[in-house]
């Protein structure tokens, strides 16, 4: 078998997008949403000017165990969003041996971020695919990570293992359909549970050159970004709530932490 040579490293880019919600059980309720997202190489981050860092930086401790460390830096730990992603794969045996990782996410912006959805398309060493990784936030403040074996069309199944709204239990199944971005970003997310689609959430969008006017222009056409993600996914809860959606329990959640060896266990 004549193996597929290594990619290099991608440059990092811009996509202006909608992103759309559909809830249609137990009411139905729609919202759009513009915003701006990275896609970056996890080997090669964009190095902003000095002046600008405060519209885009990306931390490790934003993502994975919430290690301390900038991306593409040593921080106080020597951690990387890399080496925790490396680290969550390793512990469900999946070993890219270096190959290439992409992610699409939001940056820290103005000291504030929130990525409701972070994905990591992930290869081996020789260039073929090995898997994508959903990491999922919630308004709690806590995060879960989907590990995803995609087919040809770039979809996968997964069972939903992480309460998200408070409108809807922990049970069903997320199908996912998360094609790696080129000069389009396409991406759907659908909740099933006992063979219905209760909510539907979309992302569209179009590549833009992660440049300086690039990246200013995004910041003005939609300021503050990340906190306008957060404020308006309250906003929407708010509305739901007034018009008597039914709240769910929140089970305890149980933090992905990597396994030890049960020599090394912590009593």
């Amino acid at each position: 078998m004549t193996s597929v040579p290594a990619p290099g490293p991608r440059a990092p880019a811009l996509y202006e997008c909608v992103v759309g919600h559909a809830r249609t059980a137990p009411l139905r309720h729609t919202f759009r949403h513009r915003t701006y997202l990275w896609l970056v190489d996890l080997d090669t981050m964009p190095a902003l000017p000095r002046a600008l860092r405060f519209l885009a930086r990306f931390d490790a401790a934003d993502h994975f165990d919430g290690a301390t460390g900038a991306a593409g830096a040593t921080g106080a730990t020597g951690a990387t969003i890399r080496q925790g992603l490396d680290a969550f794969l390793a512990d469900r045996g999946v070993h890219l041996d270096g190959g290439r990782v992409v992610m699409l996410a939001h940056a820290r912006v103005l000291g504030h971020v929130f990525n409701p959805l972070t994905l990591y398309w992930c290869y081996r060493r020789d260039g073929t695919p090995a898997c994508v990784v959903a990491e999922v936030h919630n308004t709690y403040g806590e995060r879960h990570c989907y590990l995803l074996h995609t087919d040809e069309h770039g979809c996968a199944e997964v069972p939903k293992e992480f309460y998200v709204s408070p409108f809807f239990p922990v049970d069903g199944a997320y199908r996912m359909r998360l094609p790696e971005p080129g000069e389009r970003l396409d991406l759907t997310v659908s909740l099933r549970r006992g063979g219905t689609r209760p909510f539907t959430a979309t992302v569209r969008g179009t590549r833009r050159p992660a440049t300086v006017r690039s990246l200013l222009a995004a910041a003005v056409r939609h300021p503050w970004s990340t906190a306008a993600v957060s404020a308006g996914i309250r906003r929407h809860g708010i509305r739901l709530f007034l018009r008597r959606l039914p709240i769910q329990p929140r089970p305890r959640h149980r933090p992905q932490t990597p396994s030890r060896p049960r020599d090394q266990e912590i009593s």
